[in-house]
C-alpha cells in the first residue's frame, strides 16, 4: 500500500493547490460572473436543440400505386357563370370522368368579381348519361322530342324501352353533346324554355356572375389531367371534345381568369406544432388579365409522402411541384419572350396535368439529439467555458502583476 500511493500521485491530473496560496481579485470574480453567464446561455441552447423534433426523409419506391388518390381543390372564376363550363378528369389508361361535379366537387356562384359565395345552394351539375338517353316515356306516356339529335320511332307499336325520349332540357343537352351539336342557351328548344333554363342563364349572364368550385375526389394514380373548358363534353373514339358555342356567342365576355384558393393530393398533414408539413405551391395562386381565348396549364409531378409523427398515427398524403404555362390560341411569338413561339389551337379552359411518380417519401419526425448527446453537449459546453475563463483570468492576472511592478519602480 505504501508503494502504491507514490504511484497514483505521480499520475494525478487535478493537482490541489494550497488554500493560503489561492488569491482572489475583483477581475477573476467579473470573469467568473461572465462564465456563468455563458455556461446558462449554452445549457438552454443544449437543450432546445435536444428537445427540437426534426424530419429524416427517406426514399423508397412506392408500394401503394394501385390505391386511389384524393384531389383537394377549391377554385374561382370571376367572369364565367357556373353553367358555362364543365369539369372532367381524362388519364392516360382512356379512362374519363366527364362533367363530375356533384362527384365530389360543388359549383357555387359569385358575382362581380367578388370570391365570397352568393348563396349556399350549390349549382347542380348533370348527372346523365348517355344510357340514359335511350330510356322511354316518362310516368305520364310523355317522350319528349330530342330536336333531331337521336333518332326517335314515332310508332306507337314501338315498345317504350326502346324509345328515344329527351323528356328534360338536361336531356336535350346531352343528345346534342353526344351529335357534337351547338346547343348555345338552350333558346328555342320547348323544355329548356319551360323548365326556365334558358331565362335563369341570361340573367345571369347579364348579371355577370362568377363561379367558385371546391371540392375533393378520387382517381387513378395514374398520368392524366383535370381540366375546366366551356360547354358540355362528349368523349369518345379517341377524342375528348367541348360545345363552345354559348361562350364563343358573346365575344366581349366570359373568359378563364381565375384564383386558385387551394389545391392539395390527400389528407393535410399536421404535425405536433399544429403547422401543416406540406407545400402547397398553387394555394392563393391567382391569374387576371389575359384574353378570352387563352389556354392556362399546370403540369404536377406529384410524389407519395408518408409522414411518421412522434406521437401521432402515421399518415399518407402526397406532395407535388408545379410549372405553370399559359398561351394564347391563336399563337405566334410570345410577347415577352419573342424567341418563343407558341402553338396554335387547342380550347380555352384551365388544364391540370399530373404525372405520378413511383417513389415515395418518408418523412420520420425524431428528436434532433439524444438524451447522452444532450449530456455530452452540456459537459462540453462547461468545460469549455472553464477552460477558456480560466486562460481569461490567468492572462488579466498577469497583466495586473505587469502594471503594479511599473508602478513600484
Amino acid at each position: 500500500m505504501s508503494n502504491s500511493r507514490p504511484k497514483l500521485l505521480s499520475i494525478d491530473a487535478f493537482s490541489k493547490t494550497i488554500e493560503d496560496a489561492k488569491i482572489k481579485t475583483a477581475s477573476g470574480g467579473i470573469i467568473t460572473l461572465l462564465c456563468v453567464v455563458v455556461v446558462m446561455f449554452l445549457i438552454n441552447n443544449e437543450y432546445k436543440d435536444y428537445t427540437r423534433i426534426i424530419n429524416l426523409p427517406t426514399l423508397v419506391v412506392d408500394k401503394d400505386i394501385n390505391k386511389p388518390l384524393d384531389i383537394n381543390l377549391d377554385i374561382t372564376f370571376p367572369n364565367l357563370p357556373c353553367e358555362l363550363f364543365t369539369m372532367d378528369i381524362l388519364d392516360i389508361s382512356g379512362d374519363s370522368q366527364v362533367d363530375i361535379i356533384n362527384s365530389g366537387f360543388l359549383k357555387y356562384r359569385i358575382v362581380n368579381g367578388n370570391e365570397e359565395i352568393l348563396d349556399n345552394e350549390p349549382v347542380l351539375g348533370n348527372d346523365l348519361s348517355l344510357s340514359q338517353l335511350s330510356a322511354g316515356p316518362d310516368k305520364d306516356g310523355k317522350c319528349g322530342s330530342c330536336w333531331g339529335a337521336l333518332l326517335q320511332d314515332g310508332n306507337d307499336n314501338v315498345p317504350d324501352n326502346e324509345k328515344k325520349c329527351c323528356n328534360d332540357c338536361q336531356t336535350v343537352k346531352l343528345a346534342y353533346a353526344d351529335k357534337l351539336w351547338a346547343f348555345y342557351d338552350g333558346e328555342g328548344i320547348e323544355q329548356c324554355e319551360n323548365e326556365g333554363y334558358v331565362k335563369k342563364l341570361q340573367e345571369r349572364i347579364e348579371a355577370k356572375e362568377g363561379c367558385r368550385v371546391k371540392g375533393t375526389t378520387k382517381i387513378n394514380r395514374i398520368s392524366g389531367n383535370l381540366h375546366f373548358a366551356p360547354g358540355a363534353s362528349h368523349s369518345g373514339t379517341g377524342r375528348h371534345v367541348h360545345d363552345l358555342s354559348l361562350y364563343d356567342k358573346f365575344k366581349d365576355k366570359f373568359n378563364f381568369d381565375h384564383t386558385i384558393n387551394h389545391f392539395s393530393f390527400g389528407p393535410a398533414a399536421i404535425n405536433e406544432a399544429g403547422q401543416d408539413e406540406q407545400s402547397h405551391p398553387l394555394d392563393n395562386y391567382k391569374i387576371w388579365g389575359p384574353t378570352k381565348e387563352h389556354v392556362f396549364s399546370y403540369y404536377l409531378k406529384v410524389v407519395a409522402t408518408r409522414f411518421e409523427f412522434l406521437t401521432k398515427p402515421s399518415l399518407d398524403t402526397n406532395q407535388f411541384s408545379v410549372i405553370t404555362h399559359d398561351r394564347p390560341m391563336k399563337g405566334g411569338r410570345d410577347e415577352d419572350h419573342q424567341h418563343t413561339i407558341h402553338a396554335r389551337g387547342g380550347i380555352p379552359g384551365v388544364f391540370f396535368h399530373f404525372d405520378i411518380s413511383p417513389m415515395k417519401i418518408i418523412n420520420k419526425e425524431q428528436f434532433a439529439k439524444t438524451w447522452s448527446g444532450f449530456v455530452l453537449g452540456v459537459i462540453s459546453s462547461v468545460a469549455g467555458v472553464l477552460m477558456v475563463g480560466a486562460v481569461l483570468d490567468r492572462s488579466v492576472w498577469a497583466a495586473e502583476k505587469v502594471i503594479r511592478q511599473k508602478k513600484d519602480l
